[in-house]
């Protein structure tokens, strides 16, 4: 707590740093924190031109520092998933395919590092497309079952409860023995932040940390990013991404991931298609994401749901306020008092949420508390609004009921509160 103080007390002799923004509802997700020097600026426009660039088929004349596509993908650039910076969205219900979704795979088992085994056949997770002569892996694809929740003063609200299915299947069948896990594509704006928060700080928190490996260093690292906490800082998830969501190689991930059996995957591939000055500059794009203000702070409906918010829990694992430590981006707000609400560890949330499978040190029915930050503007720049690791809540009241676990007490809570001040917590969540 020492440390902390004193660079509270550096920050305030700086001045009022501003790491939110307030611009337009519709642009909240895309801006930068205010003062970045010119070298920082130019580095996050060129991260944020790579984040938007489509990836092809080598070579191109057209764009041929782009190349590298496959042969295995999910989608063609970063922000197909993460619409403007935020969440994606659930399948459509014609065809139930997911699009802004990764359907991790994975067996019985560790890996050589402690991670989950990957799947003999599909690799770790499954990609839908392929290059021209590589069949895409095949789809995965959500059904929902409707079931009603009531509420103690009468009124339900209805639930969706999905399952995942597979469809083509271009390499046979998965196995029984197989376990999956279908991850939306998280909002990625103040996450530099987020990794700025010194260890000590997260590791006071009530939750548990998920401890990973860190492919830079060889080393066992506190988790902190993904929605299981399985990736250790921005630069790792990043690269990690493009390699298996768009099958773009790098320094961390030289290697396609694909099975060891899909020779189409190992031919041809020499250096990494991403190169370090690309990797670097959408690190620094993310890394450099403002969360967006809060809004509506004199509604007395918000302060009430403030209060809230603390009486029936949710505090306890939506941590209100953190600290950034050694922010280089912007070293005048080294010391400030963030308020991501979050805790950055993992907590279990219970059967219904349950996932069934391990990653690293995180359970079957384990989840790292997810940033609210930003949760009120959730739709409003055309990104989905769709909550919880794979989209299942369509409200936030559907969010808080499918809470399960070690947060059951505040979704039981919430159940048992009088309708004004049900909304009052929805003010307070919606303002932030």
């Amino acid at each position: 707590m020492k440390r902390f103080g004193l660079l509270l007390c550096a920050a305030m002799l700086a001045g009022a740093a501003r790491y939110e923004t307030s611009g337009p509802d519709t642009e909240a997700f895309i801006q930068p924190i205010e003062g970045l020097d010119g070298e920082h600026a130019a580095s996050f426009r060129k991260g944020s031109g790579i984040f938007r660039q489509a990836w092809v088929i080598g070579p191109s004349q057209d764009h041929p520092d782009f190349v590298g596509l496959g042969p295995f993908y999910n989608r063609l650039s970063c922000i197909a998933c993460h619409v403007k910076n935020g969440r994606g969205a659930a399948p459509d219900s014609e065809n139930g395919v997911a699009r802004t979704m990764a359907a991790r795979l994975s067996v019985e088992g560790k890996d050589a590092h402690g991670g989950p085994r990957v799947h003999p056949e599909y690799g770790a997770q499954l990609n839908p497309e392929g290059v021209p002569g590589v069949a895409g892996e095949g789809q995965a694809v959500v059904e929902y079952a409707d079931f009603d929740v009531a509420l103690s003063d009468g009124a339900t609200v209805r639930l969706r409860r999905p399952t995942l299915s597979f469809r083509n299947l271009a390499y046979g069948s998965l196995g029984p023995e197989t376990k999956t896990s279908l991850r939306n594509a998280p909002p990625v704006f103040g996450l530099g932040l987020l990794e700025s928060v010194a260890d000590a700080e997260i590791l006071a928190g009530a939750g548990r940390p998920n401890f990973v490996f860190s492919v830079e260093t060889g080393q066992r690292t506190l988790g902190r990013f993904g929605l299981k906490a399985n990736q250790p800082n921005l630069k790792q998830q990043i690269a990690n991404a493009f390699v298996e969501d768009i099958g773009i190689t790098s320094s961390l991930f030289p290697v396609e991931s694909c099975a060891p059996t899909r020779s189409e995957c190992y031919r041809g591939a020499s250096t990494p298609e991403l190169t370090e000055a690309q990797l670097d500059a959408v690190v620094n794009y993310i890394r450099a994401l403002a969360p967006p203000a809060r809004r509506n702070l004199d509604d007395p409906r918000v302060k009430d749901g403030e209060v809230l918010f603390h009486d029936i829990g949710c505090s306890n694992c939506h941590r209100d306020a953190l600290h950034v430590a050694d922010f280089s981006l912007q070293p005048a707000l080294n010391g400030v008092e963030i308020h991501p609400y979050t805790d950055l560890l993992l907590h279990d949330m219970g059967d219904g949420l349950a996932d069934g499978r391990e990653d690293f040190e995180a359970g079957p029915r384990d989840w790292r508390t997810p940033p609210l930050w930003g949760l009120g503007l959730a739709g409003k720049g055309g990104d989905g609004a769709d909550f919880l690791h794979d989209g299942r809540a369509r409200t936030l009241v559907e969010a808080i009921l499918w809470h399960g676990g070690e947060a059951q007490s505040s979704a039981d809570a919430f159940r048992n509160l009088p309708e004004p001040q049900r909304d009052a917590l929805l003010a307070f969540l919606n303002s932030l």
